[in-house]
């Protein structure tokens, strides 16, 4: 009896160890879903990366929900940390679309709130040990946003870095053949996408009660950007055929998304100059008369 209580005395140390990995490898990914005392271990084997998913509510075509980007990107993401566990935000929508206004059900914030209450989103992610926060960016709306917003951290000292992952890109070897060319929102690509991450949203049936064709209203040279150009080509805030959509297109996509979105995370993980940088700059930034020219 004594030799096996020593056994099991011995054990213990490993039974414990087994015990805190099997409780850190089944940890929630969802920042929402996790305790308080959970958050601090996943926190930790996050290495403190922090991933926000950004998408934005807007009409997609007649066919698909006003939230298709979120739950496009938090679909890739979810399943990115799968591969590398990050700790996710909850739902954001807060972004740049003034160009849907015209449309039932678009939320349009002003940029003063966008700006603002992303920087206080990711100071109160810093602030709870996030000192790598992700922006995975699921609408193309937000492309001139983010990388400003990224640019902007660099006007004050901070603790912890901002990264920003773009829309994917997809057109990579395997892709299945795509059906259409002009195919830009609420599309074939879009629509087969959300085919995967929410089936049961889609209405296939709808998808052609409207145009999605570039009806071409503005003569402007490329070099020239104004704003109302994408009301110019689609005022039905659909560009492209969603009936095109089909599931092999969607699931190769969305696998190729969160491949790419993990090999991300798994670089910024790595990353152990940025935030040094980052820190060396704001110090030289204050005696620039001693920069070196």
């Amino acid at each position: 009896m004594k030799t096996k209580w020593r056994i099991l005395l011995s054990l213990s140390p490993l039974l414990v160890s087994a015990k805190l990995c099997l409780s850190q490898t089944n940890l929630p990914a969802k920042w929402e879903e996790l305790t308080g005392p959970d958050f601090i271990q996943a926190i930790h084997q996050s290495q403190g990366v922090c991933v926000l998913p950004f998408g934005i509510i807007e009409k997609h075509g007649p066919h698909m929900p006003l939230g298709t980007d979120l739950l496009d990107v938090r679909f890739a993401v979810m399943n990115a940390v799968k591969q590398e566990y990050a700790v996710v935000f909850p739902e954001y929508y807060f972004g740049q679309i003034f160009e849907a206004q015209q449309q039932p059900g678009t939320v349009a914030y002003s940029l003063e709130t966008q700006l603002t209450l992303l920087q206080e989103t990711v100071k109160e992610m810093a602030r709870n040990g996030c000192k790598k926060v992700v922006i995975v960016n699921g609408h193309g709306g937000n492309n001139h946003l983010l990388p400003l917003f990224a640019q902007a951290q660099m006007a004050t000292p901070r603790d912890y870095v901002v990264y920003v992952f773009g829309l994917p890109k997809l057109n990579v070897a395997g892709r299945p053949a795509r059906k259409t060319t002009n195919d830009g929102h609420a599309g074939e690509e879009e629509t087969s996408s959300l085919l995967i991450a929410r089936p049961d949203l889609v209405h296939m049936e709808r998808a052609e009660q409207e145009s999605g064709a570039d009806l071409k209203r503005q003569s402007l040279p490329d070099s020239v950007y104004t704003g109302i150009w994408w009301y110019a080509r689609y005022p039905n805030h659909y560009a492209g055929e969603g009936a095109a959509g089909n599931v092999e297109l969607g699931a190769f996509d969305q696998k190729e998304w969160s491949r790419q979105i993990a090999a991300a995370l798994k670089a910024i993980k790595a990353d152990q100059e940025s935030l040094k940088l980052q820190n060396q700059f704001f110090e030289d930034s204050q005696h620039p008369l001693d920069t070196k020219q």
